[in-house]
């Protein structure tokens, strides 16, 4: 059994910031990709940003330059930093993450969401 749990999100003003965590535990053996997606009303899930053991980061352009991604491997943790808020990030922002279990099988998990309101 594998959980994550998402911390940080709440409501801020246009410009603003706010700093996500997420931290995994159970039954994981090593984690390959941690990321986080969001889904705005009415839309689909879309990628944020990802991160791989090794530290190699991809962003999706909307968010480039005004977030970072970061990751603590011995402690199964990903950070999300949102800098320079804007309306159109208000989301719920999940976290993911691809795993091999100390059963050895692979899988795809995600966190339970935290919402992040950007208004004024």
């Amino acid at each position: 059994q594998v959980q994550l749990v998402e911390s940080g999100g709440g409501l801020v003003q246009p410009g603003g910031s706010l700093r996500l965590s997420c931290a995994a535990s159970g039954n994981i053996f090593s984690i390959y990709f941690m990321g986080w997606y969001r889904q705005a009303p009415g839309k689909q899930r879309e990628l944020v940003a990802t991160i791989t053991s090794g530290g190699t980061t991809n962003y999706a352009d909307s968010v480039k330059a005004r977030f970072t991604i970061s990751r603590d491997n011995a402690k199964n943790t990903v950070v999300l930093q949102m800098n320079s808020l804007k309306p159109e990030d208000t989301a719920v922002y999940y976290c993911n993450a691809a795993l091999l279990t100390k059963m050895l099988a692979r899988g795809e998990y995600w966190g339970q969401g935290t919402q992040v309101t950007v208004s004024s």
